[in-house]
């Protein structure tokens, strides 16, 4: 998990350098493109395993439709935030989970956590400061990109249970990428320089590496124990806006995170509580 965030921080870097450049759909398809060559090689001396064969092939098209969305938002996003910023309002993905969690799997959700839930969406407004000229309609993208990661991530928890990391991480990225292609070629820009070739393959061996690695962790802990390293990527995220990009987030900023990251981290101890208790 840690080096999945890692990885994921490098992939945001790389597409908020290459955004810059071309179009967001091009450097979208390129990514997964990648993605999907390193998933297939890695999937490849499996085939006579079986391991296309998918037990949920509905969840698993789901899962595949996500990616280039989620993704196609984010990088938007990346064009006018800072990585700290669409970093920060991932950090709400926990609380959507258990917002979204407790209906879908019958649960009542206490009063303590009713209360975690709304100072973990208070952070994130703090981030946001909507009707302030602090805040940026991308803004709005990151906090979509957000609720439809907290999907995927539910979706991710189900498969784990029924399909191999290799069989997921094959049909997400191939799926992803025939997906995007129509869309990617009606908005296809001038051709990458060698350079750009070089960043657009590194980010798509980061994907590759990172979702292949998130689907293997999912399969030998549950998700209560792996959900905390999430937190990890704030650091990664200041450290390469700061080194790339010159960006530093402001105090304002900083203390929305703490705000998110305390409600997040409280939701994740009372859920591992749940199960260990």
């Amino acid at each position: 998990m840690s080096i999945t965030f890692l990885c994921f921080a490098l992939l945001d870097c790389g597409a908020k350098y290459m955004v810059k450049t071309l179009p967001v759909l091009q450097v979208v398809w390129l990514r997964f493109l990648f993605h999907a060559i390193f998933s297939t090689s890695i999937t490849a001396p499996h085939f006579a395993a079986g391991v296309l064969r998918t037990r949920r092939p509905r969840l698993q098209l789901l899962r595949a439709m996500f990616m280039p969305v989620m993704t196609g938002l984010n990088f938007w996003a990346l064009q006018y935030l800072q990585l700290a910023e669409t970093g920060a309002i991932q950090f709400s993905v926990p609380i959507i989970i258990a917002l979204i969690a407790a209906p879908m799997l019958g649960e009542r959700i206490g009063r303590d956590r009713w209360v975690a839930i709304l100072v973990g969406f208070a952070g994130v407004l703090v981030i946001v400061r909507p009707g302030t000229q602090g805040f940026h309609p991308a803004i709005v993208l990151s906090i979509i990109n957000a609720v439809l990661y907290a999907l995927y991530n539910l979706v991710t928890r189900h498969l784990a249970a029924h399909d191999s990391p290799e069989t997921t991480q094959f049909y997400t990225s191939v799926g992803a990428t025939l997906a995007i292609t129509p869309f990617a070629i009606a908005g296809w820009g001038a051709m990458p320089d060698a350079w750009q070739w070089t960043v657009l393959v590194l980010m798509g061996l980061a994907g590759g590496l990172g979702h292949y690695l998130l689907a293997l962790a999912h399969r030998y802990a549950p998700a209560s124990v792996l959900a905390p390293f999430l937190y990890q990527q704030i650091l990664w995220m200041v450290l390469l806006g700061y080194l790339v990009f010159g960006d530093v987030p402001d105090t304002t900023v900083v203390f929305g995170t703490a705000i998110v990251i305390a409600s997040g981290a409280y939701l994740l101890y009372r859920e591992r509580s749940k199960r260990t208790g």
